[in-house]
């Protein structure tokens, strides 16, 4: 309640990606030491589920942060300590670059959105690599790579590879992104023949990088766009089960702008990039939806997409996400917002019948998703 009667108008006066730098500069001081992060632990991560083991992890709860909020892991650990159950960093890239030129944020507040085109600025992967080092978050931290704006599409792999073995070392998980709206090309990489090949190279380097180091290899997600048509989602799958990645996160921002409150003048000046938020929400459901169907639970599937309540998580878990993330619904609801999903899914799961959230799982898969 403090965050949206007072904070958050607060950061609302300020351009929205000072107002992020703000955000994350706040959170590295105000939970800076390791005793601040335990009482914070303490407050806002209550266990409520038990173990909920995922592609062979162990997640306290279903809710996570979504690649974007913190791009080179400078506040991994102090956003852990607000609840989430797994924080997902990146996007990163092999090269550092600064992305696209500003503004690149924009919000929607009629639309509980944003609008971004900041085209993966990130300090590279090496440099994430070093910060998480010494810098690890308290709880599954997933790392997220894509392309480098220099590097040719034909190159691609090459890069994408180069990445992974920088991060590797220090995540639980690795997200391959290829449906970023803002790096010109990229959701190319999500035609069959060229994903069916950037995944198997991927999954190759991780066997052999496994065997060397005597651990198991580490699970590959793939992360698709909210903007395809069922032939493509098929196809997608079928790559996506070829090369026996551990899951799909579904989805990334929209390029679409159908059915905004807001002004479509308003809309307009923002530009082009990526929609995110609210307006995104059935949307993604539906596309969760479709991927439990289509791998038969065979791939778990991470829900994202306009979650800001334990309903929005609810609608995802049933539709098939068996974890959900957020970062829209963080800007807009505040550092509480995690604890509150987490105690309201727990309230759900008790008002449905269902003795664990493993049970609840895609429990509506089959059921047509309203259009509204």
């Amino acid at each position: 309640m403090l965050y949206r009667s007072v904070l958050r108008p607060l950061l609302f006066r300020l351009p929205p990606e000072t107002a992020h730098e703000f955000a994350l500069r706040a959170l590295t001081l105000g939970l800076g030491t390791e005793a601040l992060r335990r009482a914070a632990a303490r407050r806002f991560g209550r266990p409520l589920f038990g173990e909920l083991r995922r592609f062979g992890l162990s997640f306290r709860n279903p809710v996570g942060l979504a690649a974007g909020f913190d791009k080179n892991g400078v506040a991994a650990r102090e956003l852990a300590a607000l609840g989430f159950g797994f924080v997902e960093v990146g996007t990163v890239t092999h090269l550092a670059q600064p992305g696209n030129p500003r503004p690149r944020l924009f919000r929607l507040p009629a639309d509980r959105a944003l609008v971004n085109r900041q085209g993966f600025n990130n300090a590279g992967a090496a440099a994430l690599a070093a910060r998480l080092t010494t810098a690890r978050p308290d709880c599954v931290l997933g790392v997220n790579i894509g392309k480098s704006r220099a590097v040719e599409l034909e190159d691609a792999t090459a890069d994408y590879l180069a990445a992974f073995r920088l991060v590797r070392p220090h995540a639980d998980y690795v997200a391959v992104n290829v449906s970023s709206p803002n790096t010109p090309g990229l959701r190319e990489l999500q035609r069959a023949d060229r994903l069916s090949s950037l995944l198997g190279e991927l999954q190759r380097e991780n066997r052999e990088l496994s065997e060397q180091a005597g651990r198991a290899p580490v699970p590959l997600l793939v992360k698709v766009a909210p903007d395809l048509g069922e032939g493509e989602l098929e196809m997608i799958v079928g790559a996506a089960l070829e090369a026996r990645v551990a899951g799909i996160i579904a989805t990334n921002t929209t390029t679409t702008r159908e059915g905004l409150r807001t002004p479509p003048a308003r809309v307009a000046a923002c530009g082009g990039g990526g929609l995110s938020g609210a307006p995104l929400r059935r949307r993604s459901t539906r596309l969760v939806a479709s991927l439990r169907r289509l791998t038969r639970g065979a791939v778990e599937v991470v829900g994202v997409g306009g979650v800001f309540s334990a309903e929005d998580a609810w609608e995802k878990i049933c539709a098939g996400a068996s974890l959900v993330q957020l970062y829209t619904g963080f800007v807009y609801e505040g550092f509480d917002v995690v604890s509150r999903i987490n105690e309201g899914l727990a309230a759900l799961l008790e008002r449905d019948g269902f003795r664990t959230l493993d049970a609840a799982v895609g429990c509506r898969a089959d059921e047509p998703a309203p259009r509204a």
